[in-house]
């Protein structure tokens, strides 16, 4: 039987089973199954470190057309557990395409499945919420397979995809020295950071607040990655003696939801997330609404914010937080991505907003020399 033919299941945690046909590479794979709305950008979705441990729908029926372009990864190869879409291109048509979906899926053992009814799992998981699942190519020992998917966890997540280590990244001018705490994070982040003259150094999420200080920065961002926030709690203790320095701090999606926690803050799982390119967002002072890219399972319960903490954005279609902005120390952060591409780019100006807050640190700094 041709790959392209061969049958393999998508089964549920509930027992539900969905047929569908192999693409990419085989085998079985468990994860927890979510579903993102956007029309583009599959490869930045493939490749964003926020999708460790899951199993991703795409709700666009045609993925694959514009072939596989490197230059537009979000990290060095595919996050993703498995991969599952209505239909796949096999003969991409663009100027900039290296491949196709499928073989890159199998050069990175990614199991992938096509020919489901992507609309109706879709609709499902909007009903039930996000569920465990697995792909599979066989239904034999379904009660074991049934055990296996209820166990599942999505576990140490940002272990598993910060890198090791330190980088540096310099543009042809530099106008600020800025730390990029690592968690997962998005490529996207350092080049629009690049774009406005900061030398990026990308650090560890096992780092200390002491040794983020002794680089003598301008400025930090808080990456977005995947999993479970409050399973961090090294981390959230770490960014909690961050804030006591006073340095200027931005935070994106996990890194905003971990800025949160250090606060005193709690966060909450959501039925079934917001991930796509279309969540429109309030800005609370204005009723100003954002367009804007996300890609995220939990959310900061905004009761929870402490006094100095203000509530600057929140989502229009189910009032979850969206931002918020600290008073006793100089910092911001934003639950969506003001970074995306392929989205909207309603948000980009956060990250000027953010230049704004180093300039106004740096000449605090110099008045208090002078």
């Amino acid at each position: 039987m041709n790959s392209r033919e061969k049958e393999i299941y998508l089964v549920l945690a509930d027992g539900t089973v969905m047929k569908g046909k192999s693409f990419g590479a085989c085998g079985d794979v468990v994860g927890e199954v979510v579903f993102t709305t956007g029309m583009t950008g599959y490869l930045e979705t493939l490749t964003d470190p926020s999708y460790y441990g899951q199993i991703v729908v795409q709700t666009f029926p045609l993925i694959g057309n514009y072939g596989v372009i490197p230059a537009d990864f979000e990290s060095e190869k595919p996050q993703v557990s498995g991969y599952i879409v209505r239909e796949w291109c096999d003969s991409p048509s663009n100027f900039r395409s290296e491949g196709d979906i499928d073989t890159l899926l199998k050069e990175h053992h990614i199991i992938g499945l096509y020919g489901l009814d992507t609309r109706s799992l879709t609709r499902k998981l909007r009903s039930a919420g996000v569920m465990n699942g697995m792909i599979t190519a066989s239904l034999e020992d379904f009660d074991e397979k049934l055990a296996k998917i209820s166990a599942y966890r999505v576990e140490n997540a940002v272990a598993a995809v910060t890198k090791t280590g330190e980088t540096v990244i310099k543009p042809e001018k530099t106008a600020y020295r800025v730390a990029l705490w690592d968690f997962g994070a998005k490529g996207n982040i350092t080049r629009e950071l690049m774009k406005r003259g900061c030398e990026v150094i990308s650090v560890p999420a096992g780092i200390t607040a002491d040794t983020i200080e002794a680089l003598h920065v301008d400025g930090l961002m808080l990456s977005n990655g995947p999993g479970d926030p409050e399973e961090n709690t090294d981390i959230i203790a770490e960014i909690g003696r961050w804030t006591k320095k006073r340095i200027p701090t931005f935070g994106i999606c996990l890194g905003h939801q971990l800025l949160a926690l250090s606060e005193g803050a709690r966060t909450e799982k959501l039925k079934y997330g917001h991930r796509g390119a279309n969540q429109p967002v309030r800005e609370v002072s204005t009723g100003n609404i954002l367009i804007t890219s996300q890609n995220h399972g939990y959310a900061v319960v905004s009761e929870s914010l402490p006094d100095h903490a203000e509530l600057i954005y929140e989502n229009v279609n189910d009032h979850t937080c969206e931002g918020v902005a600290y008073r006793n120390f100089p910092a911001f952060s934003v639950q969506f991505h003001p970074e995306a591409c392929a989205g909207p780019l309603d948000p980009g100006f956060l990250f000027d907003r953010f230049m704004t807050m180093m300039d106004t640190a740096k000449g605090g700094k110099d008045n208090a020399a002078e």
